[in-house]
């Protein structure tokens, strides 16, 4: 089973990754679409907390930065309204991709992806 949990972390890792590159390029749908996928496997029922916390991990040093706006508001805030955020922002991105705006919504999805970072 352990075998299984590193598979899923490196495969959302490389997804991860691979959204950042493309987003950089220019290439918002792509981006959008491997975010989707890491989200699902995320979501899936065989990804365990202990995978998820790593991912979160791996998340923080991705996006660590000298001058980080959200890390700084995260420490004010509670996790209650954390997770509120994170729920405004891909509802968010559900509304941009509906318009067919893959940048808006890729970038929703980062944005909330900072907020569940460690």
């Amino acid at each position: 089973m352990e075998y299984s949990g590193e598979l899923i972390l490196g495969n959302l890792i490389k997804l991860t990754r691979s959204s950042e590159k493309k987003f950089k390029l220019g290439n918002f749908k792509g981006a959008l679409e491997d975010k989707l996928k890491v989200n699902a496997i995320l979501q899936s029922k065989s990804c365990d907390e202990k995978t998820i916390e790593k991912y979160r991990e791996e998340l923080s040093s991705l996006y660590s930065s000298k001058f980080d706006l959200i890390f700084d508001h995260k420490m004010k805030i509670d996790e209650i309204k954390v997770n509120e955020i994170v729920k405004i922002l891909e509802r968010k991105s559900e509304e941009k991709l509906k318009k067919l705006d893959y940048r808006g919504a890729i970038k929703a999805l980062r944005r909330a992806e900072k907020y569940i970072s460690n």
